[in-house]
């Protein structure tokens, strides 16, 4: 089994994956209701600074991180050109330009989806990032490739 297939990185792409690792953390998921919170607290206790602040708590992580995601791509030529994966028996490879990056199948930390992307992370923070629309009609095949070589506690992919 091999699969090879070209994935190019947009804003979008970026962002999404950037909300999906912020919001299902603790802290991003802590910060959200602070600000839901405050702004509760605004309309019960007509304190208005509390209605500011909660709606700064709540906005700006997400504009943050749009312009952040945008930088990223531009920023760094990685993602100029489009990214070649190759998923086989041994593991992962990527290659950009004249760089290629290996990383064996117990390596990897966990594979999960949102609605446009395919997220495997190769630790906590780092991921290869597979939008669905990029993969075609080889999406089911990556699909089955992760849930082959990977601990199952470690896959949450929803086709």
């Amino acid at each position: 089994m091999k699969l090879e297939f070209d994935v190019k990185m947009t804003t979008g792409r970026m962002y999404e994956y950037m909300m999906r690792h912020t919001f299902t953390s603790f802290a991003g998921i802590v910060g959200e209701c602070l600000g839901i919170l405050l702004i509760i607290g605004a309309f019960a206790y007509g304190q208005w600074l509390y209605l500011a602040v909660g709606i700064v708590c709540v906005f700006y992580q997400p504009v943050a991180l749009y312009v952040r995601a945008g930088r990223q791509v531009r920023n760094n030529e990685v993602f100029s050109a489009p990214l070649h994966y190759i998923l086989d028996d041994e593991g992962i490879t990527v290659k950009s330009g004249d760089n290629t990056d290996s990383m064996p199948w117990d390596r990897l930390y966990k594979a999960v989806s949102t609605q446009h992307l395919i997220i495997l992370y190769t630790n906590r923070i780092n991921a290869c990032i597979f939008p669905k629309d990029d993969l075609g009609d080889k999406k089911a095949d990556v699909i089955a490739a992760i849930s082959t070589h990977m601990d199952p506690k470690q896959v949450n992919i929803r086709p």
